[in-house]
């Protein structure tokens, strides 16, 4: 198959294709394109283009955004782009060789996911309840922190639910996950509760939608910007809001701190790891282990701070 002409076609088609035929999600596509622009404007710069690169050139492409000062991760997520197209490359008949293939990057540094404990989670869900300008804001805060703590969603999953998944009191929840990959999540009884009371206060808001002449959403969480429900960043606005109504630090609190602490109190409360591996939506339980990590290092601060062996002599009084 003959190459495509310029390098914005190369990035199109293949994101075209991570799109049709392993379902990558709109996020992962954006991260490959910004990511392969950079290496395409960089080669552009070079006089050559994702046809003519080499290996020596993508590791000079590496060494120049380690100059930049870009972090180890930043580095390690563009060369998996440049990995990725060249497969794809090679596969499709654009290129002979793949260059990238040898290419060894930086790695990732495996830092413990910050989490919180259970008072921290408990002060987010009460702040909830009283957080947001009208009562229908904050039962919907209510509901979705308490699903979200429930369940350890994604973000993304979590915002995107379709209405007609919490329809008729769910004892679980159908969750469409990275890749396209379905899983059910069960509901806490406050969950489900505070799901009831969203439904009905989102309901009769879409009805007067419908009276105004608009459509009814599709979504839990109906929003009237462009996704059609309440996106990744304003939820994440609203954790933070949240975090200082509630006394937590807000530097410590993130969407995806909650499903961290999902995984955490589930494993310190006796769960095994696979269940929290099936329940998170992980595709290899390497990725779960990572929770008995920071369930060590919590132990090990209760016994610094609690046992009396671990007292300094001079503060025993």
């Amino acid at each position: 198959m003959v190459a495509p002409a310029t390098s914005d076609l190369w990035i199109s088609t293949f994101l075209q294709a991570q799109a049709a035929e392993l379902g990558a999600a709109n996020n992962t596509l954006l991260a490959y394109g910004r990511d392969l622009k950079d290496f395409a404007a960089w080669l552009e710069r070079q006089k050559i283009g994702f046809a003519e690169a080499e290996r020596d050139r993508i590791e000079d492409y590496l060494i120049d955004c380690d100059a930049q000062g870009l972090a180890q991760s930043t580095r390690a997520r563009r060369l998996s782009a440049i990995k990725q197209i060249y497969r794809f490359a090679f596969e499709e008949g654009w290129r002979d060789t793949n260059p990238a293939i040898q290419i060894k990057g930086p790695g990732r540094q495996k830092r413990l996911p910050k989490t919180l404990d259970v008072p921290e989670v408990d002060r987010l869900l009460q702040a909830a309840r009283q957080t947001g300008r009208t009562k229908g804001d904050r039962v919907r805060n209510t509901c979705l922190m308490e699903v979200l703590y429930a369940t350890g969603m994604r973000v993304t999953e979590l915002v995107s639910l379709p209405v007609s998944s919490a329809r008729g009191d769910p004892r679980m929840l159908l969750v469409l996950g990275k890749g396209g990959k379905e899983r059910m999540v069960p509901l806490s009884p406050p969950a489900r509760e505070a799901l009831a009371a969203w439904l009905i206060v989102r309901d009769e808001a879409e009805d007067q939608v419908v009276a105004d002449g608009g459509q009814r959403s599709r979504f839990l969480f109906p929003s009237r910007g462009k996704s059609g429900h309440l996106t990744r960043h304003m939820f994440f606005l609203l954790v933070k809001e949240l975090a200082v109504q509630g006394g937590v630090s807000p530097e410590k609190v993130t969407p995806h701190t909650l499903r961290h602490a999902f995984a955490t109190h589930l494993l310190a409360n006796g769960a095994d790891l696979r269940s929290i591996q099936t329940l998170l939506g992980h595709a290899d339980v390497a990725t779960t282990e990572i929770y008995t990590h920071v369930l060590d290092e919590r132990l090990a601060e209760l016994v610094l701070e609690h046992h009396p062996l671990a007292k300094d002599p001079e503060d025993k009084g």
